[in-house]
């Protein structure tokens, strides 16, 4: 017979952290259960960041997950503008930052990633990243009067920002390593559409890699290539990756590896969970890997928290890999994962249309599908690549491009 934990500690308040609490809650957990932010803010959604808030769209208040109520309702003591320091697994303990202990039978780590830094980017101000609400907030600033902005990174955080940095009046470079942007995450036809697109809006781009930003008297000057060449910039927003959130878990005994390394059902240690974009869980279809999109986000905190009560009847997590980006006029969708795979067919409509489905196979077994304006289309694409089924029928090879100066 298992027993239930008298105090859960859930580590993270991000749409992971908050989603496992509430669903300890609502799966019937009636014990002690406290929830551990670092910012001060309620909890709150982060894609809307690179969007509607830093577009000026949306007010900050319109990204909160739940109302404030919600949480005394549940009965979730929410601890926020708190920095956990350290878990004491022999003493069963969170330890914060003000030297207080919370009592934990079991703990969810859910504190998410950081991003990366260049060389040369702590210090100089006009410098940077996106991954708070009060970054969003300080790159909005900054974007007044429409300064020249470089955007090391063009993944889809990156390219989001630059979208809606250049609707802003801001001159944008975008800087990243393929001949247009997102080509391994959305594939040929649907990258290609989205360079079309950036072009329109005046967007330049620059394949290379970043690898330093350089100032002078305090102040951003530009971002130094690869290949030695300046780009010039009064703002850089740097979108060059993450590092998962573990340094806390020295010497608690939890092994990390790119995140908190998990078993299938999301358990990292003897009354130590993992979910979000820290967990480091293996993906039947991909091998270990982790995930940082939204959705994964949301399925695998929901399947950890009833995994962590459910004992012997757990099962494993294995949400499918979905994610979307909306890049000016395209809403892009993606299920499975485009990467290596060697054809793709065509579905419903055309690129030329800027509204189609496709899915893309790796010999011929269908390992992913993208969707361009075609939302509600693209849920019938799911079942297609969880089944990873052969695709009849002739496809259009997946090598075609639409380069950054078609």
């Amino acid at each position: 017979m298992t027993t239930s934990p008298q105090h859960i500690v859930v580590v993270g308040a991000g749409v992971a952290g908050t989603v496992t609490a509430e669903t300890l809650r609502r799966e019937g957990y009636d014990g002690t259960l406290t929830l551990v932010g670092a910012e001060p803010h309620l909890p709150y959604d982060r894609p809307p960041l690179s969007k509607q808030v830093l577009s000026g769209q949306w007010v900050p208040d319109r990204i909160r997950l739940r109302r404030p109520d919600v949480y005394e309702r549940l009965g979730i003591d929410l601890r926020l503008d708190t920095a956990v320091t350290r878990l004491d697994n022999s003493g069963r303990a969170v330890e914060l930052a003000d030297g207080s202990r919370l009592a934990a039978d079991a703990v969810v780590v859910a504190t998410g990633v950081r991003p990366r830094r260049l060389p040369g980017a702590d210090g100089p101000t006009g410098v940077h990243v996106l991954r708070t609400l009060d970054d969003a907030l300080a790159l909005r600033a900054a974007l007044a009067g429409g300064p020249r902005l470089v955007v090391a990174g063009a993944g889809l955080l990156g390219t989001e920002a630059a979208v809606a940095a250049r609707a802003l009046g801001a001159e944008v470079t975008l800087v990243g390593p393929d001949p247009v942007p997102l080509l391994g995450l959305l594939g040929p036809q649907a990258a290609g559409l989205v360079a079309a697109v950036h072009r329109e809006l005046g967007l330049r781009f620059r394949q290379g890699r970043a690898t330093g930003v350089e100032s002078a008297d305090g102040a951003v000057t530009g971002v130094r290539l690869a290949d030695g060449t300046l780009l010039p910039a009064d703002a850089v927003l740097v979108t060059t990756g993450s590092l998962p959130n573990t340094e806390w878990l020295r010497g608690s005994g939890v092994r990390v590896d790119d995140g908190v390394v998990c078993d299938a059902f999301g358990a990292a240690h003897p009354g130590v969970w993992a979910a979000g974009d820290v967990a480091n869980l293996p993906d039947p279809r991909t091998g270990r890997r982790r995930f940082e999109h939204r959705t994964q986000a949301t399925e695998q905190a929901v399947a950890v928290a009833r995994n962590l009560l459910a004992g012997a009847a757990a099962r494993p997590v294995a949400p499918l890999p979905y994610f979307w980006t909306d890049q000016h006029d395209l809403k892009v969708q993606v299920f499975g994962d485009v990467t290596g795979t060697d054809s793709c067919h065509i579905v419903e409509g055309s690129p030329a249309e800027r509204k189609f489905t496709a899915v893309y196979c790796a010999e011929d077994q269908v390992r992913g599908a993208v969707a361009v304006n075609l939302p509600r289309a693209a849920q019938h694409l799911r079942p297609l690549v969880e089944s990873g089924a052969p695709w009849p029928g002739a496809p259009v090879r997946a090598t075609t491009v639409v380069g950054p100066d078609s």
